[in-house]
């Protein structure tokens, strides 16, 4: 008899949700480790209770320093996030462009504040670089789209060059010549030649 699936979803019972945390993390924490030891690979996790117990496992290397190496490679990426979050809390983007036609209408003009213009100038900021990392997360779906695309007209390719393969090879043993055959073109060649 199977193991009954079990279905996700949070763990109402105290108990059961300490003793299922428990259970999972270590064998996360035996994946990780399995992992490095086969893959010879620097393996780092961190693992948060919901009582803010903090768990960490790291192979090989110090953990500070894998955690290092992912910052230096993907501070681009945490930078973004930073500015995505900090776009999200200023609104939408709409919302930002009617705060800035309100500040910048003519009559109001005089009373805007230099501190209110770098404000307005950073949240401006914000959003194009939210926009960009949308365009570029987008543009990437559609890359990887069209790679999958070539990958299947490729198979596909390969697929009719097989077929059009095997029936020229089916053509070319239907064009066999018998003997007898051999015989009646050699006479049909002589024939003009006796004339």
């Amino acid at each position: 008899m199977g193991r009954k699936k079990l279905e996700i979803k949070p763990i109402e019972n105290k108990s059961s949700r300490q003793v299922t945390f428990s259970k999972r993390r270590n064998g996360l924490i035996e994946k990780a480790r399995q992992l490095s030891v086969l893959c010879d690979a620097s393996v780092a996790l961190l693992v948060v209770s919901a009582s803010r117990k903090l768990y960490s496992f790291s192979s090989g290397d110090n953990l500070v320093k894998i955690l290092d190496r992912y910052g230096k490679q993907h501070g681009d990426d945490l930078k973004a996030l930073d500015r995505q979050s900090k776009a999200l809390d200023s609104g939408s983007h709409h919302e930002l462009l009617e705060l800035v036609e309100s500040k910048l209408e003519e009559s109001n003009v005089d009373n805007v504040s230099v501190g209110s213009l770098v404000q307005l100038e950073e949240h401006l900021e914000n959003a194009l670089s939210v926009t960009r990392a949308r365009k570029t997360e987008l543009m990437l779906k559609l890359v990887e789209n069209l790679k999958e695309k070539e990958k299947l007209l490729e198979e596909e390719n390969h697929v009719l060059a097989s077929q059009m393969e095997k029936s020229n090879l089916v053509r070319a043993d239907n064009m066999v010549v018998s003997p007898g055959q051999i015989s009646d073109i050699n006479l049909l060649v002589t024939l003009p030649l006796l004339n």
